[in-house]
């Protein structure tokens, strides 16, 4: 599971910036690239019920399996047509839709097979363990994608992520799970009731998801579609993708971190953390030197890297196990569905106010979001169980 979820993430952090930039090649504007990545966005998010369903009702592994194989030929077809040189905006929106599609359906899956494979007592050490794995996935990943795609075209980046989704799903079918969940009697509807009632009835988990609906739509949507428009104007593709590195070194950081310094509180302290994210949303505006670009990401990393650990030992602890994919997918689509609005909005709201102006917004709808969710009593009282 470790390989496969390292090797999965390593494509999808090359795909972005290939895709990104595949699309500029063709002469795309920035509305053209918030269209393609907003479809594999939208499809994200509409398929992740019907994934937390499948990975409650069936094997994990193997809903995983068929998850990757789907995604390994959709961006096998986007790499083959960016390659050949007969890539249009359609075909690539449709293909991004269906790697968005099989994406939505593994998450919910990898995220709650972790409890199956580990003891209660060692989630902490796993989730750490599995979320350096994945980030240093994508700092390798980011990290190829600007050098690939100056060196040798946006096509070889792109086939590099079906690569990793190949390798990765025979892996997701051999892990071998400790505990078996017995198969659902119940009905599409009543598995989605069920898990609704699961994720509405805590505060806390449906305050945090409201928090990063902001803050996806904000860092997420618009900061990944102004991003690489700002680097061809100024600092290069290459320092890009080296910034987005830099973050993910900063959630490697921030994952160690999770297992150091475990305060009463810890939900508070990591809902406070993710603010960092402001950091390079403000320099980004300002037109700040690439080195404080890249300092301020990984600083923003660190406050999502602690998050993550303390969010999943959270959930992994506090939900029952039989609806706990069902949860992940609400929390997954209640945070991701304003991720197309954010990148279909960016490049049009740019065009009529401005990068700078757009980018200063989206620093203070964080701020904001970020201390409304810290009012909330249930998120201030959490304690972490051990």
């Amino acid at each position: 599971m470790f390989f496969a979820r390292t090797l999965t993430v390593l494509g999808n952090s090359v795909a972005p910036v290939a895709l990104a930039f595949a699309v500029l090649d063709m002469g795309g504007s920035a509305a053209d690239l918030g269209i393609v990545v907003a479809a594999r966005s939208l499809f994200n998010v509409v398929f992740l019920l019907f994934g937390g369903v499948l990975a409650d009702r069936y094997s994990r592994n193997r809903v995983l399996l068929l998850s990757s194989a789907v995604a390994a030929l959709s961006q096998s077809g986007v790499a083959w047509l960016v390659l050949d040189g007969s890539a249009t905006l359609n075909a690539l929106a449709l293909l991004s839709a269906v790697n968005g599609a099989a994406a939505g359906i593994a998450l919910p899956a990898s995220s709650a097979l972790v409890p199956q494979t580990v003891p209660a007592q060692k989630l902490r050490q796993a989730n750490a363990f599995i979320q350096s794995g994945v980030y240093a996935g994508t700092i390798v990943g980011a990290s190829l994608g600007g050098i690939l795609t100056s060196a040798v075209g946006a096509g070889w980046g792109l086939a590099v992520d079906a690569l990793g989704f190949a390798i990765a799903a025979p892996l997701y079918f051999s892990v071998r799970t400790g505990v078996q969940l017995a198969g659902s009697q119940t009905t599409l509807w009543q598995d989605l009731r069920d898990g609704w009632r699961e994720f509405t009835s805590r505060s806390w988990v449906w305050a945090v998801v409201a928090q990063f609906a902001v803050v996806n739509a904000a860092f997420t949507g618009m900061v990944m579609v102004l991003g690489p428009v700002i680097a061809d104007d100024s600092f290069g593709r290459a320092r890009w993708g080296m910034m987005i590195a830099a973050q993910s070194v900063g959630l490697i950081l921030g994952s160690w971190m999770a297992l150091r310094w475990r305060p009463r509180r810890a939900m508070l302290a990591g809902v406070m953390l993710v603010a960092l994210c402001v950091l390079p949303i403000l320099l980004l505006a300002e037109g700040a030197p690439a080195v404080w670009l890249m300092i301020a990401f990984c600083v923003a990393g660190i406050g999502f890297g602690q998050f993550g650990v303390v969010w999943a030992q959270a959930l992994q602890t506090h939900i029952p196990r039989d609806r706990l994919a069902r949860v992940y997918a609400y929390d997954a689509m209640g945070s991701f569905i304003t991720i197309p609005l954010g990148e279909l909005a960016a490049g049009p709201l740019a065009m009529q106010f401005g990068s700078s102006a757009v980018l200063v917004t989206c620093a203070a709808a964080v701020l904001a979001a970020t201390g409304a969710a810290c009012l909330v009593p249930s998120i201030r009282g959490l304690t972490q169980r051990e």
